[in-house]
């Protein structure tokens, strides 16, 4: 097949779901596609996925879902019953779903039929400082690399707080080749104990997901320490980096110039 006659990675995860019966798992939809599709990329079959589903939290990391809308635009066509199963999303089944935007402006994906007012926190705190550069970075990757997206696995869980015997990877991502970034966050300096951290995640990563593929480690802290850059200075394929915030203020109309609105 002609790669320009290739359809949007979408198009071809519904094309899968519609010819493997409505109700299927993320790694048969990904076989599928992959058969009849060669050369489509593992990585982006599977963010499409999430991008797709109606009820996967994950799904406010992507660019086409990052607006407050009702679930009933062309990426809302999947519902998921259990941890890597899928089926098509029927809202007298499911329930009506919608993309939210908090009082605080955090996105969620959420059933309207429960109006429930969700604190990812908890008890109306607000989010830790490393949540928000985690969050911001997930949705954000090309200011760290261009190409850069979210890894998902087989069961569909996506690479942000990433759950491993190791301990939690802040983000896991793939690059525009298909090789692994795992990256760390610290909000202001970043500890020595960051250094043995990330090296942990990058043995395990290299041994249990990347089958071969290149593995590459990155620390992100406002301040790297000298510590941890002479820690880093022999050790190939892991780097770190330091953040800077930059805000712009821009001027409002005053009060007796703006005109009242009919």
């Amino acid at each position: 097949m002609n790669p320009k006659a290739k359809p949007p990675v979408w198009k071809m995860v519904k094309e899968a779901v519609e010819a493997l019966g409505g109700t299927t798992t993320n790694i048969a939809v990904r076989d599928w596609i992959l058969k009849k599709y060669p050369g489509t990329n593992p990585t982006t079959i599977g963010c499409q996925i999430i991008v797709a589903t109606v009820n996967h939290a994950s799904r406010i990391h992507y660019p086409e879902n990052q607006k407050p809308r009702f679930a009933e635009a062309q990426y809302d066509f999947l519902f998921r019953p259990a941890t890597g199963a899928l089926e098509w999303y029927d809202p007298k089944q499911h329930g009506q779903w919608e993309i939210a935007e908090l009082e605080n402006g955090k996105l969620v994906a959420r059933e309207i039929e429960k109006g429930e007012t969700v604190d990812p926190v908890g008890e109306g705190k607000s989010f830790a400082a490393e949540h928000h550069l985690r969050d911001f970075l997930a949705k954000n990757l090309h200011v760290i690399e261009e190409g850069l997206q979210l890894y998902v696995d087989e069961g569909g869980t996506v690479g942000v707080e990433y759950k491993t015997p190791m301990g939690r990877m802040d983000l896991l991502t793939v690059d525009k080749k298909g090789g692994l970034l795992i990256i760390e966050l610290k909000v202001e300096r970043g500890p020595d104990e960051v250094c043995g951290q990330i090296m942990r995640y990058y043995g395990w990563v290299k041994r249990h997901v990347a089958n071969g593929k290149p593995v590459r480690g990155l620390i992100i802290a406002q301040h790297i320490s000298e510590r941890i850059r002479y820690a880093l200075a022999d050790v190939p394929g892991i780097t770190a980096r330091e953040y800077k915030l930059h805000i712009t203020l821009s001027d409002v109309a005053h009060v007796d110039d703006v005109k009242a609105k009919p």
